[in-house]
């Protein structure tokens, strides 16, 4: 059905020529975009009714009285499960550090948050497959543990801002009790207010893979991030810490890449040090942490993407 109405679209309303590269950017660009909305449509509803029983204060709570290892593992899940944007990444990890939570537990929650989301799962699976979307699933979730780890064992608390140690936030605070309908009502709520989040970044991946699916050279990418450049995943990391999309809006792009011909590694690392290390989810982490340890999370982070694209290239 899809198909037929990008065709519809495409060569009957707007009575483009078969075969010529914009029609096919445009055709592209129709089908993607009517997939990826739907899809999102049902994966957040089913996301916002599990994080009505999953609110942050109970996060908190749950990381807060687990041993080291389960810990980590935990919160990498609930990053997984219970993603949170950039702009709640200042007050959860006030929230976090507060609650008595390790620093390295908190930096494995605020790994796996932006880089593993279900909606994000979803369209790689659609797109690319069962193993790719579980692969991807597994190495995001072991990039935040280890990350985590990495910084528990640096004992880098003295590098958070001063500030954050003297913030009370109330620990005994009372979750709501909400109905089933008040949790239905909720969640389409948070439709709603997502879409208007997500939907301008969705488009504007998709009109960039359109456009990278429909002109960009095969021969142009491949000389620059292809097989044979033994640097394609660390240019690949290091062109996407300055972007900022969230998971949705930059697989578009990694599909269109990956048809170019790019290696699955190559393009997947983009996508991580997009969701994972963009700039501006930096800028706001910069005012909790002191540059050092921010310096430190980017690096170990980043390193561990490198890592994970290449063995993406090599598996793959």
């Amino acid at each position: 059905m899809l198909t037929r109405f990008a065709d519809w679209f495409t060569y009957v309303l707007l009575r483009m020529s078969r075969g010529m590269l914009v029609s096919g950017a445009v055709h592209f660009f129709v089908y993607d975009i009517v997939k990826i909305y739907l899809l999102l449509v049902g994966v957040i509803f089913l996301v916002s009714m599990v994080q009505t029983w999953l609110p942050p204060e109970r996060v908190k709570r749950v990381l807060a009285r687990r041993s080291e290892l389960s810990s980590h593992f935990m919160a990498a899940v609930l990053g997984a499960i219970a993603p949170f944007c950039s702009c709640s990444a200042v007050p959860m990890f006030i929230g976090f550090v507060e609650s008595g939570v390790p620093l390295g537990v908190t930096m494995t929650f605020l790994v796996a948050s932006p880089m593993i989301t279900p909606q994000g799962v979803v369209l790689l699976w659609g797109l690319f497959g069962a193993k790719v979307a579980l692969l991807y699933v597994a190495c995001g979730m072991l990039i935040a543990i280890v990350s985590g780890f990495v910084i528990s064992r640096l004992h880098l608390e003295h590098w958070v801002e001063d500030y954050v140690y003297q913030i009370k936030v109330g620990k005994d605070a009372i979750l709501p009790t909400m109905t089933y309908k008040d949790r239905v009502h909720s969640s389409w709520a948070s439709v709603g207010q997502i879409l208007r989040k997500v939907a301008p970044w969705v488009a504007l991946g998709v009109a960039i893979g359109a456009f990278i699916h429909g002109y960009a050279p095969e021969d142009l990418l491949a000389k620059y991030a292809g097989r044979d450049n033994p640097f394609a995943v660390l240019v690949a990391v290091l062109v996407g810490i300055p972007l900022y999309s969230n998971a949705e809006g930059v697989i578009p792009i990694v599909q269109a890449l990956w048809a170019k011909g790019l290696p699955l590694g190559t393009t997947l690392a983009f996508m991580m040090a997009v969701t994972g290390l963009s700039l501006p989810e930096s800028l706001i982490l910069r005012r909790v942490l002191k540059p050092r340890l921010l310096a430190t999370f980017i690096g170990v982070v980043g390193v561990g993407i490198i890592i994970v694209g290449y063995l993406f290239n090599w598996v793959m």
